[in-house]
């Protein structure tokens, strides 16, 4: 998008104009050094969302979340208590070097089969399945949306506790999320839905 800089004209016949190009697919500066496609912390996150939020009339139809998410709803067999204490600092995946028989791959307290970081997140940025990276409405007011993010701590690792007669490995899986969102570069569009696919769950892989 090319904005003019809003110069008063220097003379009747010129005007003098500060162009800027903005690239929607460029990475912000939280995702740098990273290769995450979102960012739950973001320095650079626009204040000005917050009249961008007040200026739409239609914001309530488009706003929707569950702020209180937990493994208390989302996953069965286990409580919130539960998994906020598996520990995987044990664990170093028999697949990625060490012995498939290595006493990490057999030992450890409870857990999942495939280790895993879960963070119930409010993603300030991310990039949408087009590749451009929009600003997440996130702690605006009081205004959140919150997602469930899995992520394999050793993907292609071996799965805990199957023999390495399977040749198992843990295979990350995503998830679309639809959520509000702004475009920095085109400010005109306002406040709308986005698609976004984000890491859901780590999951237990057996070849034929």
């Amino acid at each position: 998008m090319v904005l003019g800089s809003g110069h008063p004209p220097s003379n009747s016949h010129q005007t003098a104009y500060k162009h800027f190009y903005c690239d929607a697919t460029t990475t912000p500066a939280c995702a740098a050094n990273t290769s995450l496609s979102y960012c739950l912390v973001d320095p650079e996150y626009p204040e000005y969302l917050k009249g961008v939020i007040t200026a739409d009339h239609l914001f309530a139809k488009k706003y929707a979340d569950v702020a209180d998410q937990s493994a208390d709803d989302l996953v069965e067999y286990v409580t919130k208590k539960q998994e906020e204490g598996f520990d995987y600092s044990y664990y170093t995946g028999a697949s990625t070097g060490k012995s498939p028989y290595d006493i990490t791959h057999w030992a450890g307290p409870q857990g999942y089969i495939c280790p895993s970081h879960v963070a119930y997140a409010r993603p300030r940025r991310a990039q949408n399945v087009e590749g451009q990276w929009r600003v997440i409405v996130n702690d605006v007011h009081y205004y959140t949306q919150t997602a469930r993010l899995e992520t394999c701590l050793y993907p292609n690792a071996a799965c805990r506790a199957l023999s390495p007669c399977y040749k198992s490995s843990c295979v990350q899986k995503y998830a679309y999320h639809r959520l509000l969102s702004f475009d920095p570069c085109d400010h005109y569009k306002g406040l709308f839905i986005d698609i976004y696919k984000l890491p859901s769950a780590c999951s237990c892989h057996i070849p034929a």
